[in-house]
C-alpha cells in the first residue's frame, strides 16, 4: 500500500486514534504516530507501517532469552544508547519533532518521554517486563516488578537510575521528595496525555503555531478521560485564530460543565462566550 491516494483524510486518524484509546489495551507506539499523522497530513500508511517496522526490527536485535530486570536495561541501553546512538539534549526540547515518534526513530533523538516510548515499545515486543515512569519533569522507564524494580533514562542513553538520582531529578523538577506513588507504571493513555501536553507547551511559546496548539487540545479531548479545562482551551484557541462563532460555542459548552460547582465562573464564561460572538459583526 502506497502513494497519496491511500493517505487517510485527517478526520480518518482522529477516528483512528479515538478508537485505538478506547480500546482495551491501548497501543501506546500507534497512538503516538497518530499524533504524528495529525502534526504532518503529508504522513500516509507506508510511513506509520515503517515505524512500526522497526520498533520490531531493533527489538529483534535483543538477545533472546529470560532476563533479570538489571539484564534487560543493561541491554537497551547497549543497543539503543550506544549501539543506535538514542539519547536526547536540551536543544531537543525547542523542536517539535523531538515529541514526535516517527521523528525520534529516524534522528534517534527526542524528548525523554519520547525515548521512553521507544525503550519500552522495544523493549516489550521482546518479552520485557517494562512501562513507563512518569517522575515530576523527567519521564524514565522501568523494568521488573516493584521489589526488584531498576530504572533507566533514556534521554541520557539508558544510564542506570539509583534511587539517589531519581531522587535527584524529582527534587531538581518539585522540590519534593521522591515518593513511592511516583514509581509506579505510567497508564497508557497518561503518557499520550504528557505527550500532547509537551507539544500544548511548544506550541505556547510560539503564538504563529496554534494551529499545532489547536490540534494537541482536539486529539486529548478524544481520551476516555481529560481534563475539562481543554475544552476552555479549545475555545480560546478557536477565538485567537478568528474562530469567533465556534469559540464561542465552545467556551458555552464548557460553562455548562462548571455551573453546578462553580456558578460565578460560569456566569464570567458566559460573558466572554457574548464577547466573543460580538466580534462576528
Amino acid at each position: 500500500m502506497s502513494g497519496a491516494h491511500d493517505r487517510p483524510e485527517p478526520d480518518r486518524w482522529r477516528t483512528r486514534f479515538a478508537r485505538e484509546a478506547r480500546e482495551e489495551r491501548p497501543d501506546l507506539a500507534a497512538l503516538c504516530l497518530l499524533i504524528g499523522a495529525e502534526a504532518e497530513p503529508e504522513l500516509g500508511e507506508p510511513e506509520l507501517d515503517a515505524a512500526e517496522i522497526e520498533l520490531d526490527r531493533l527489538a529483534g536485535l535483543l538477545p533472546y532469552g529470560p532476563k533479570s530486570p538489571r539484564a534487560w536495561a543493561a541491554a537497551l541501553a547497549a543497543l539503543l544508547g550506544t549501539r543506535y546512538g538514542f539519547h536526547g539534549t536540551p536543544a531537543d526540547y525547542r523542536h517539535l519533532e523531538s515529541s514526535l515518534l516517527h521523528h525520534v526513530l529516524r534522528r534517534r533523538r527526542g524528548l525523554p518521554i519520547l525515548l521512553s516510548v521507544v525503550w519500552a515499545e522495544v523493549a516489550r515486543r521482546a518479552g520485557a517486563h517494562v512501562y513507563g515512569v512518569a517522575l515530576p519533569g523527567h519521564f524514565v522507564v522501568g523494568f521488573g516488578d516493584p521489589e526488584e524494580q531498576v530504572l533507566t533514562d533514556p534521554f541520557a542513553g539508558g544510564r542506570l537510575l539509583t534511587g539517589a538520582d531519581a531522587e535527584l531529578l524529582v527534587a531538581g523538577a518539585t522540590g519534593e521528595p521522591l515518593r513511592p506513588s511516583m514509581l509506579t507504571p505510567a497508564d497508557p493513555l497518561d503518557v499520550v496525555l504528557r505527550v500532547l501536553n509537551n507539544i500544548r507547551a511548544w506550541a505556547a511559546g510560539r503564538p504563529e503555531r496554534s494551529d499545532v496548539a489547536l490540534w494537541a487540545v482536539e486529539l486529548a479531548l478524544l481520551l476516555p478521560s481529560h481534563p475539562a479545562r481543554l475544552r476552555y482551551e479549545r475555545a480560546q484557541l478557536l477565538v485567537r485564530r478568528g474562530e469567533f462563532a465556534a469559540g464561542a460555542a465552545e467556551i458555552e459548552a464548557y460553562a455548562e460543565v462548571v455551573e453546578a460547582v462553580e456558578p460565578t465562573t460560569a456566569a464570567t464564561l458566559r460573558a466572554h462566550a457574548r464577547a466573543a460572538r460580538a466580534r462576528l459583526n
